[in-house]
């Protein structure tokens, strides 16, 4: 089954459709659609790999937080 995310993505393509195809092959697709699904895919991947950094800074800083409350001089 087609993804028609990806149909639309081909169709407005226009001027741009030749050096894609180019770009593609190169890349060693076997067609426009597949190449961009794994544009698609990586782009996902790419989100949730940033999502999870942030994530674990939030939970870095609140942590390193605490730990500067809890000093008791005032120098540092």
């Amino acid at each position: 089954m087609q993804n028609q995310e990806i149909i639309k993505i081909i169709e407005n393509l226009k001027g741009r459709r030749g050096y894609e195809e180019k770009k593609a092959t190169k890349l060693g697709f076997t067609s426009l659609y597949a190449y961009f699904e794994d544009k698609i895919l990586q782009e996902k991947k790419a989100l949730e790999k940033q999502k999870k950094e942030l994530e674990e800074m939030k939970s870095n800083n609140s942590t390193s937080s605490k730990k500067k409350e809890k000093k008791s001089c005032g120098c540092c």
